[in-house]
C-alpha cells in the first residue's frame, strides 16, 4: 500500500466520561478527502480509524504491519475545533509506539496542530519524519510520487517540513485546491474504507442533541463538507490554519482566510451515496454553510427537489446575521437540515466584537432565534465564557441571555488559547501560561486550561462555565421544553448525562 490514512483516538482522555457513551464519533472527513484525493491518481490507500474502533496501541501497530504501507499518515483534525491539537495526545503515542517497534517506517502528519507549529513539532516530536504545512493533497501526490522516499533528500518536495541532518526545515509552501479543481482534485470521500459492524457508518454516532436525544438515531452517521475555509478572522478561531501559505513558526489561521466550494452537482452525488448506505443523521462540517447563496440555495433546492427533507436529520453552522429570512429558513428546513449551529458567543455586544471579525453587530437575536423556531429548525446555541474583557458580570450575562433564548441545544466553552489562533499567538508573547500537554487543550479534559481575563483566572472562568452547563441543563423552562418536542425519555437522557461530571486538575479535583 503507498499510504495508511490514520485517525487517531485517545477518547478517555480528551473527554473522560463522556466518551463512553455521550461524545459524538464522527467519521474523519480530511481522512476520508485524502484518500479519495490518492486514490483518484492511482495510489493504493487505506484508512485506519483507531477512535472509532478504539484500538489500543498493540492492535493498531498490528494492523500497521501487517498493511506494510510505504508512508503512514496520521490525519488529526476532528469534529471541534480544538480537536486537532487534543488529538495529537492520542496521536503522538501511536507514532512513538509504531517508531519504537519498526523505525524504518515513514511517519507523516498533517492536522492544524502541526500546521500552526511546524518548527516546534519537529524539535520536540522525534518519530514523525514529515509534517504537511497545508492541507497536503499536492504535497501527498508528489512525495507518494516518489520511488523511494528518502528523508535525507526532501528538498524538492513543496508544502511539507522535515529534518535535515536532524535540524527542522520547512520548504516552500504548496498551493492548496484552487476553486476550479476541487471536484477534480478533492473528488468526494472514500467511504468504502472505513470499518463497520453490519453496514456503512454504523460505528460512527450523532452528539445526543442531533439525534433529539434518542440513542437509535445516533447511528449510522455521517459528516460532509461543501466548502472549505471561512472569510472571517476571529481571535479564538484557527479553523482557516488548513490554508496557510507562510513559513512563520507560529501560524495563525486569521491571516490566511479563503473560501472555496464544490459544485451542486457534486455535493448532491454524495448525498446519494450517504442515503443509499440509510445515513438519516448528517452533519455539514462547513464554518459558513449558510453564508453564500448562490452556493447553498442551489443545493439545499435539490435536496428539497429529492424528497431527502422528509426524512434526512441534519445540522449545520451559520452566522446569526444570515438567517433572518423566513423564506429561505422554510428552503433549509425542507431541504432536511433541522438544526442550525449558531455561535452567539457572548451576551455583551462590546466582549464579542473585540475578538470576532465581522460579525453581527446590531441584530436582534432574540428575534432572529424566535424565526427559526417558527420555522422548525432547532438551535444548538454556542458561547464562550472568558473572552479577555469578561467579567463575572458580563458571563452572567451571557449564561442569562442563553436562558432567555431557551434553545433545545446548548453549549459552552471556556476561551481557550488554541494552536492557530491570535488568541494562541498573543498568549505566547505576553506570557500567559497554556497548556502543558496536547489533551489540555480539550474543553472537556482533566488537564484544561483555559485562558484568564483581565479580570478572572482561568479556574474561575472554568467553574463557572462548569456550573452553567449544569445550571442551563437544570433549568425548568429548558427542560419542560425537551419534554413537549421530544418526551420524557429525552429528559431522562439529560438527566443522565448531568450525572457525569468532569474532573479539573485546576480546580483541585
Amino acid at each position: 500500500m503507498d499510504v495508511l490514512f490514520v485517525n487517531p483516538g485517545n477518547a478517555v482522555k480528551i473527554y473522560q466520561d463522556l466518551a463512553s457513551k455521550y461524545s459524538a464519533i464522527e467519521p474523519p472527513t480530511w481522512a476520508l478527502l485524502l484518500a479519495e484525493s490518492c486514490r483518484s491518481v492511482g495510489f493504493e490507500v487505506g484508512i485506519l480509524d483507531v477512535n472509532a474502533e478504539r484500538l489500543n496501541l498493540e492492535q493498531a501497530f498490528k494492523r500497521i504491519t501487517i498493511i506494510k504501507p510505504r508512508l503512514l499518515c496520521f490525519v488529526v483534525y476532528g469534529q471541534n475545533v480544538n480537536a486537532g491539537t487534543a488529538g495529537m495526545s492520542g496521536a503522538i503515542k501511536l507514532s512513538n509506539f509504531v517508531k519504537l517497534n519498526s523505525p524504518d517506517l515513514v511517519i507523516s502528519y498533517i492536522g492544524s496542530y502541526v500546521q500552526a507549529l511546524p518548527i516546534k513539532t519537529l524539535i520536540e516530536e522525534k518519530s514523525i519524519d514529515i509534517i504537511f504545512t497545508n492541507e497536503g493533497v499536492y504535497s501527498l501526490r508528489n512525495l507518494l510520487s516518489q520511488d523511494k522516499i528518502d528523508l535525507n533528500d526532501l528538498s524538492h518536495i513543496r508544502g511539507i517540513g522535515w529534518r535535515k541532518d536532524g535540524v527542522p526545515v520547512l520548504n516552500s509552501p504548496e498551493i492548496v485546491v484552487p476553486q476550479e479543481k476541487l471536484d477534480t482534485d478533492l473528488p468526494g470521500y472514500a467511504w468504502d474504507l472505513l470499518p463497520f459492524h453490519q453496514k456503512r457508518l454504523d460505528m460512527y454516532r450523532s452528539p445526543m442533541w442531533h439525534a433529539e436525544y434518542d440513542e437509535t438515531k445516533r447511528t449510522p452517521y455521517a459528516a460532509i463538507q461543501t466548502s472549505l475555509g471561512c472569510k472571517y478572522a476571529c481571535d479564538f478561531c484557527m479553523i482557516n490554519i488548513v490554508n496557510r501559505n507562510d513559513n512563520d513558526e507560529i501560524g495563525v489561521a486569521s491571516n490566511y482566510s479563503s473560501m472555496r466550494y464544490w459544485s451542486t452537482e457534486f455535493i448532491i452525488n454524495e448525498f446519494d451515496k450517504l442515503v443509499e448506505m440509510g445515513v438519516q443523521t448528517i452533519r455539514i462540517v462547513d464554518e459558513m454553510f449558510l453564508l453564500n447563496k448562490n452556493y447553498y440555495l442551489p443545493l439545499c433546492q435539490m435536496l428539497s427537489e429529492k424528497g431527502y427533507g422528509n426524512f434526512l436529520r441534519m445540522w449545520a453552522y451559520s452566522r446569526i446575521d444570515t438567517v433572518s429570512n423566513p423564506t429561505l429558513l422554510k428552503l433549509i428546513r425542507n431541504a432536511g437540515i433541522k438544526w442550525l449551529c449558531l455561535g452567539i458567543e457572548s451576551g455583551d455586544k462590546n466582549i464579542r466584537l473585540e475578538v470576532s471579525k465581522g460579525m453581527f453587530k446590531d441584530v436582534d437575536i432574540k428575534r432572529v432565534v424566535d424565526q427559526i423556531h417558527n420555522s422548525g429548525i432547532e438551535i444548538m446555541a454556542n458561547y464562550i465564557f472568558g473572552l479577555p474583557k469578561d467579567t463575572y458580570e458580563s458571563m452572567q450575562t451571557t449564561l442569562d441571555l442563553s436562558k432567555e433564548l431557551c434553545t433545545a441545544g446548548w453549549n459552552a466553552y471556556a476561551a481557550m488559547a488554541l494552536p492557530g489562533s491570535k488568541l494562541y499567538k498573543d498568549a505566547i508573547q505576553k506570557g500567559i501560561p497554556i497548556p502543558k500537554s496536547y489533551e489540555g487543550f480539550s474543553f472537556h479534559s482533566y488537564e484544561t486550561l483555559p485562558l484568564p481575563t483581565e479580570s478572572l483566572t482561568p479556574a474561575e472562568v472554568l467553574k463557572f462555565r462548569d456550573t452553567a452547563f449544569y445550571d442551563y441543563h437544570s433549568y425548568s423552562a429548558y427542560q419542560e421544553i425537551i419534554v413537549k418536542k421530544y418526551g420524557n425519555a429525552a429528559l431522562d437522557s439529560i438527566q443522565e448525562m448531568l450525572k457525569v461530571k468532569l474532573k479539573r486538575k485546576i480546580l483541585g479535583d
